[in-house]
């Protein structure tokens, strides 16, 4: 299993950008997303970065309790144009 480090969002650049896994549930509402986000990394290896996309009111709170239950983490959240958040996810 490969591990994350956490960094900065300024140190994001486009090269790592490139590289995570995009997922985007812009539009679903809850459940929704988390369900979307569990079913399209159930099968990606530990270390794995995942950039989610969602404009759920409730996505913030149910993403931390996934991660909590999960092990993953979040990176960090960047909040883009209508609403939507993108939230940058290492996989356990």
């Amino acid at each position: 299993m490969r591990a994350c480090g956490l960094t900065d969002q300024s140190d994001a650049d486009q090269e790592n950008h490139q590289q995570a896994h995009e997922i985007d549930a812009v539009g679903l509402v809850c459940p929704l997303p988390i369900l979307r986000l569990k079913k399209r990394t159930r099968n990606l290896p530990g270390g794995t970065q995942v950039e989610f996309l969602t404009d759920d009111s409730s996505g913030r709170r149910d993403l931390q309790t996934l991660c909590e239950l999960t092990g993953h983490r979040i990176e960090w959240v960047r909040e883009e144009d209508a609403g939507v958040l993108r939230y940058r996810i290492c996989l356990a």
